[in-house]
């Protein structure tokens, strides 16, 4: 009885450590993925006025000198 008692103090100490890991890495993903929609949004924003000829959003800097 002792050992089973020891055996499934292990598994639990062990699935804590794996959830905690879990749990990390899907907040990682999660900040990662909120940067890349921020980006896209961006992105298809800028494409927006570029087809409809309102350049005025874009930054000048993306913008090559005229003697290019």
């Amino acid at each position: 009885m002792e050992n089973l008692v020891k055996k499934l103090q292990e598994q639990m100490t062990f699935l804590q450590h794996e959830i905690s890991q879990m749990s990390d890495e899907l907040y990682l993903q999660q900040k990662e993925v909120s940067v890349l929609k921020k980006k896209i949004s961006n992105l298809e924003k800028r494409i927006n006025d570029l087809e409809n000829g309102n350049e005025t959003s874009i930054v000048m800097e993306d913008k090559k000198p005229p003697h290019y």
